[in-house]
């Protein structure tokens, strides 16, 4: 590859003459001016493919954007709408409870006359349910107990129950309190408004209930004085499940 070095303008010149140089000369201008030509409209090219692609993908992510926006909007919308039908719905109920407090207190008057061995100092028995679990012969008991009159002292005490029945053929009663393992506070009570008493129990294999037998009872004290009210239920009107 030295010769190469050695080659200069003047022995071409000499070789091939003016003319001849100067065709060659242009023609490898020529040569050298298309293919930069054919390389920058090439790179163009690639470029101006880029650059669709590019404004293709962004505007699939502007379209996703805009769908996300618009689903976004209309969950706002359907929240906004769950949330006032919820305020709808707890205004409604705050109302119901109202107008239930208020037909209980006027039943508490009128029980106070016709029938005053249905309450205890304004307390009553509002809801007995017995609810049959997963286990056999065993199930839950729910107390409600509704304090009709208003009071500023708790009205404190203990619920008695007793269930009736058969056992082996032969008439039975069992208290719920030798069936189950409650502390003394688990049928206790102490309430301004009302309560609600849960517990569990199971009856013995052979024990056939027929009614139950619920007692409030209220201790007399500093603040009150003693009362008792007793409710009967049939076992087949409250047993649920």
């Amino acid at each position: 590859m030295n010769w190469l070095k050695k080659i200069t303008i003047s022995d071409l010149h000499r070789r091939y003459g003016a003319f001849k140089l100067l065709i060659t000369s242009g023609l490898v201008l020529f040569v050298v001016i298309v293919l930069s030509y054919k390389a920058g409209n090439f790179y163009q090219k690639h470029q101006s493919r880029l650059i669709t692609e590019q404004a293709e993908r962004l505007d699939k992510l502007y379209q996703k954007n805009e769908q996300a926006q618009s689903e976004l909007n209309t969950l706002q919308v359907e929240l906004e709408i769950e949330r006032l039908a919820n305020q709808k719905a707890q205004q409604a109920l705050r109302s119901i409870e109202d107008d239930h407090f208020s037909l209980k207190k006027e039943l508490a008057f009128y029980e106070k006359i016709m029938a005053p061995e249905k309450q205890a100092n304004g307390i009553i028995i509002d809801e007995v349910e017995i609810t049959a679990s997963a286990s056999e012969n065993h199930y839950r008991i729910r107390v409600v107990l509704v304090q009709q009159q208003k009071s500023k002292r708790y009205a404190k005490g203990r619920v008695d129950i007793t269930f009736a029945g058969s056992l082996v053929n032969r008439p039975a009663t069992i208290n719920i309190a030798k069936m189950t393992e409650l502390n003394k506070n688990s049928l206790a009570f102490s309430f301004q408004y009302f309560q609600v008493i849960e517990a569990e129990f199971a009856l013995p294999k052979d024990f056939v209930p027929e009614k139950i037998d619920v007692s409030a009872i209220l201790p007399a004290g500093k603040w009150q004085k003693y009362h008792r009210l007793d409710e009967s239920y049939p076992w087949k009107n409250i047993k649920t499940g």
